[in-house]
């Protein structure tokens, strides 16, 4: 399903954060000498843009879907991935992330982005009526606007 202009945004975030899953994925298992990098990197990616949008989602785009009975699960089950995710983001900050973890981390991170696109953004576009999508669109352009613009360029080590 072509995605609601007021949903792109996110979904151009969603699409950052897949280039580093696969880019874990591919470099997996992480070998000792390029964990320092990679925790680097990570921790670079949430400061620079998924706070940002983990907290416009939450903010935003899942009291919007509380609306829906039905959407509620789901909703719980990504807040859960969040709070997960946030744990494993702030490891990498600290440098304590282990090597396995990463790559566990890679893997929940993109399973956690189809959810969102294949599942909960294509459920509130049959249910949102456009008037509130378009409200829904100018809240997210308002969380959104501290998120960095430029992409996260990756380290040599971690090429």
């Amino acid at each position: 399903m072509l995605r609601n202009k007021n949903l792109v945004p996110l979904s151009r975030q969603h699409q950052h954060a897949l280039a580093l899953c696969v880019r874990i994925e591919r470099a997996s298992p992480i070998c000792d000498s390029e964990l320092d990098a990679w925790q680097s990197e990570i921790a670079q990616h949430f400061r620079a843009e998924i706070r940002v949008h983990f907290a416009a989602e939450e903010q935003v785009v899942f009291p919007a879907a509380r609306a829906f009975a039905e959407l509620n699960p789901l909703l719980e089950e990504l807040l859960s991935d969040h709070a997960w995710l946030r744990e494993r983001f702030a490891l990498a900050e600290a440098r304590k992330l282990p090597a396995q973890e990463l790559s566990t981390s890679g893997r929940r991170l993109s399973e956690h982005i189809r959810k969102e696109e294949r599942q909960l953004f294509e459920r509130l576009q049959d249910l949102l009526p456009m008037d509130q999508f378009a409200l829904l669109g100018s809240r997210l352009e308002e969380a959104l606007k501290d998120a960095e613009q430029s992409c996260v360029l990756p380290a040599d080590t971690t090429r």
